[in-house]
């Protein structure tokens, strides 16, 4: 996920610079000026609010902005990140959206300050007000907004030059040049941003040849839960003891080794761009363990990829896997097949439909070639993700 902030004082030119910017980087697009035009042009309560304080030229209230922005977001569930215009406008609101973000289980990536001078905005405020027909945009409610802004709204600069997430840029600038600017800064965080993706399907979807398939394309760490527990076996590790004991008595592993591997594999991880997860979460305890992970490492779930097959169609490729060395325990006999697809749909199908509330879990079609497949998957981490030459 990429939120990012775009800032700066009245007349700045965010409005501009947002709208390209969200096609590139496939963000929502979160503007209080625009959301509040529409409560206000609804006519409902909150628009009748903030319509007088609108027309003093004040700051529209906390309460009002935070009831109005958790309504957009709620309405958005899917989306790939956020880009905020206008918000946050205060100290206060800053924390506010740190706490909105925290909900999200992410964070802001960059905070974006277009800088123009004061008398520069007033020129060009006072254009827009000769064809806007804004009640707003006259000389007298422009300077106490920008009034407002100094007071209120410069300190929340320091707030974000504390986290280290803070940049400036030249409003004074062609738009061409200030969207150049921008885009610059949004590409380094995305170099150094972590790409972490979960791989959802039905065992013999595919998930594991893909999976590390698309690990290798992107340079990703591909982590497979069953891969390192066979490793801790073969490696005669204690680990690998004790999880072979459970194996040979029918039992579970318990969450807490596969946790150590995890964290293990992530912290021996130095170079990689990012991680795919395959087999892991399974459950909806696990999927809560997997964020908890992420977040421990600065980092957080980016995209969630699950690969649809007909259960005719996985019966059939298990059954062919059981004749080869790749076989499984269960894929000894069609009953023990069935019942593994069962226990995929009982315990991991909820994590999906969680992870759906948060994320856009993009489904994929798997009745195809492996190479029709790949290049699916690509598409879509592709659209997510794609940064500007």
């Amino acid at each position: 996920m990429l939120n990012i902030a775009l800032f700066g004082p009245p007349g700045a030119g965010k409005g501009t610079q947002s709208e390209f910017l969200l096609k590139q980087y496939n963000l929502f697009y979160i503007s209080t000026g625009d959301i509040l035009r529409k409560e206000l042009a609804e006519e409902t309560k909150l628009g009748l609010e903030a319509k007088s304080i609108i027309a003093k030229g004040g700051l529209v209230s906390d309460e009002i902005i935070v009831q109005i922005i958790e309504k957009t977001i709620k309405n958005n569930p899917d989306a790939n990140g956020f880009l905020f215009d206008g918000f946050p406008r205060t100290f206060v609101q800053a924390y506010i959206l740190e706490g909105l973000m925290i909900k999200l289980g992410t964070a802001l990536d960059l905070l974006i300050s277009v800088e123009v001078p004061q008398e520069e905005s007033v020129k060009r405020l006072l254009l827009r007000g000769e064809t806007s027909g804004r009640m707003d945009d006259n000389e007298e409610v422009i300077r106490n907004r920008l009034r407002e802004y100094d007071e209120k709204t410069l300190p929340v600069l320091n707030f974000y030059k504390e986290r280290g997430n803070y940049v400036s840029v030249n409003g004074l600038q062609s738009i061409k040049k200030v969207t150049t600017d921008i885009k610059k800064r949004i590409n380094e965080v995305l170099r150094g941003k972590y790409l972490n993706i979960v791989l959802f399907g039905y065992p013999g979807s595919g998930r594991g040849s893909l999976g590390r398939a698309i690990a290798e394309k992107y340079k990703l760490e591909f982590i497979s839960t069953g891969t390192m527990l066979d490793e801790e076996i073969e490696k005669g590790s204690e680990t690998g003891k004790k999880v072979k004991e459970l194996y040979e008595n029918g039992r579970l592993v318990p969450d807490e080794i596969v946790i150590r591997l995890i964290e293990k594999k992530i912290e021996q991880s130095k170079n990689a761009k990012g991680f795919i997860f395959k087999g892991y979460p399974r459950t909806l305890v696990q999927s809560y363990i997997l964020d908890g992970i992420l977040k421990k490492h600065n980092s957080f779930i980016n995209k969630i990829i699950e690969i649809d097959v007909d259960t005719l169609e996985l019966i059939r490729r298990l059954d062919q896997r059981s004749k080869t060395a790749q076989r499984m325990p269960y894929d000894s006999s069609t009953e023990k097949i069935v019942k593994r697809l069962q226990e995929h749909k009982d315990k991991t199908l909820p994590v999906i439909n969680k992870y759906k509330e948060v994320h856009d879990v993009a489904v994929i079609d798997g009745m195809a070639s492996f190479d029709e497949v790949f290049n699916r998957i690509s598409k879509v981490i592709e659209s997510g993700f794609k940064t500007l030459d």
